[in-house]
C-alpha cells in the first residue's frame, strides 16, 4: 500500500466519484470519451463534460472552456496505481499505522546519513545486515542519551523551580 500523502493539485482538491470518475465544477459526473497512452508513460481516460458530451444537453455553464465550445477536459492516469494513488483513504487507521511505519523509517536513514552511514562497505548479506544493526543501536544510543539528557536538566533542583514557578 503506497504511504504517500496526497498534495493538492494546482486548481485545489479535485471531486471524484467514489470509481474514481471525476466530478465537474458544478457537480456532475463527467463522460467518459477514450484511453490513450500518455507522454508520461501510463494509460490515460479523457472525461469531457457531461453537458456536451456525448450530446449537448442544451444547458450552460460558466465554466471558461463552455463558452470555447469544448467544455471542461480531464486526462487522468487510470491505471490501478495511480487511481490508488487518489482514491486511498488517508484517514483511515491502516494508511496511518503504514504512514508512521514510513516516516520512521525515514528518520533512521536521515540519522544513519548524518553518521556517515548511508552507503555500507561492505558486500556480503550477512555483513549488511550487522551493519544495519549496528547503525540502528548506534541510533538508539543516541537517541537514549539525548532523552537522559533533557530528563536530567527538567528533572534537576533548577529545572523543577522552572517547571513549577
Amino acid at each position: 500500500m503506497p504511504a504517500i500523502p496526497l498534495s493538492a493539485p494546482p486548481g485545489g482538491k479535485r471531486q471524484r466519484d467514489p470509481d474514481g470518475v471525476p466530478i465537474c465544477e458544478r457537480g456532475l459526473r463527467m463522460q467518459p470519451t477514450f484511453a490513450f497512452s500518455h507522454t508520461y508513460g501510463y494509460r490515460s481516460q479523457r472525461f469531457r463534460c457531461p453537458l456536451l458530451f456525448p450530446q449537448k444537453t442544451g444547458q450552460t455553464c460558466d465554466h471558461a472552456q463552455f463558452a470555447k465550445g469544448k467544455g471542461c477536459v480531464k486526462d487522468l492516469n487510470w491505471e490501478a496505481g495511480g487511481l490508488l494513488r487518489v482514491l486511498l483513504d488517508r484517514a483511515g487507521p491502516l494508511y496511518q499505522a503504514v504512514y508512521r511505519q514510513r516516516t520512521g523509517t525515514e528518520r533512521a536513514n536521515s540519522q544513519a546519513k548524518a553518521l556517515g552511514l548511508e552507503r555500507p562497505k561492505v558486500r556480503n548479506l550477512r555483513a549488511v545486515r550487522n551493519l544495519n544493526t549496528l547503525t540502528y543501536l548506534l541510533i538508539n544510543a543516541h537517541t537514549l542519551q539525548r532523552a537522559r539528557q533533557r530528563n536530567a536538566t527538567l528533572f534537576s533542583p533548577q529545572g523543577l523551580r522552572t517547571i513549577g514557578a
